[in-house]
């Protein structure tokens, strides 16, 4: 199964080619503007390093939130275009799950030994966008999520994190100073955080290739966001 995958969620942002859970080229970078301003310019870099058309493309894996208003607006009409245009599925990933299971990718880190991982993202505004993770082999990518994803303050996450479980949970995230040291300390002392890789798209491929062995995919008409926080455009008009 070839798989394109596609994280415009953040600035960082990036694109990969897989077959199957294999990644086979992938395109990444950090710039000021948003990624999804590049998003096409990367499609058609990759296009060019791997040589193949998107006719080809077996299956569309994005992140589908949270993250950017903006920036998963464009990623995702970009994918619904696509699969609609050759007529094929698409999975829609979670880019906490993303974290969480880039993570485990690693045998020998903390997370690999953990029950439960709490992947985070910077959310900007002093927020993050957080969720923690059951480990479980015989689910999807290996994760289960507990509860909700969410977008709570630094200490609002740690005090969930701590409330939990009685087995500590290990935090990961590629924006690890979203939450502040000193804070972890004294909330969760002797947690640790480790910090993953922010080109989250081959990780996005192989959750999009778990979920088509499962047959969770959408279709175009049916593939949504998952913001978690709103428009700074309808906030303003919300809050009027």
């Amino acid at each position: 199964m070839l798989i394109l995958a596609v994280d415009t969620s953040s600035r960082t942002g990036s694109a990969a080619l897989l077959r199957d859970s294999q990644v086979l080229a992938e395109v990444s970078g950090y710039e000021e503007t948003l990624y999804s301003n590049r998003l096409f310019r990367d499609i058609d870099l990759l296009q060019s390093n791997a040589n193949f058309r998107l006719c080809q493309i077996d299956l569309f894996a994005v992140a589908a939130g949270p993250g950017s208003f903006t920036g998963l607006r464009v990623g995702l009409t970009a994918v619904k275009a696509w699969a609609e245009v050759y007529g094929k599925p698409i999975a829609a990933v979670s880019g906490l799950q993303a974290i969480a299971a880039e993570s485990l990718l690693d045998h020998a880190s903390t997370a690999a030994n953990a029950l439960l991982i709490a992947p985070f993202l910077d959310a900007r505004r002093g927020q993050i966008f957080a969720a923690i993770y059951r480990k479980a082999s015989d689910e999807e990518g290996g994760l289960v999520l507990e509860g909700d994803e969410s977008i709570l303050s630094p200490d609002e996450f740690l005090h969930l994190v701590k409330g939990t479980s009685r087995r500590q949970a290990v935090l990961v995230s590629p924006t690890p100073a979203a939450l502040p040291v000193e804070r972890i300390a004294q909330i969760l002392p002797g947690a640790s955080v480790v910090q993953v890789s922010a080109a989250l798209a081959p990780a996005i491929g192989r959750l999009g290739f778990e979920r088509a062995k499962r047959g969770n995919l959408v279709d175009a008409l049916h593939l949504d966001a998952n913001y978690l926080r709103r428009s700074d455009a309808e906030s303003a008009w919300k809050d009027r």
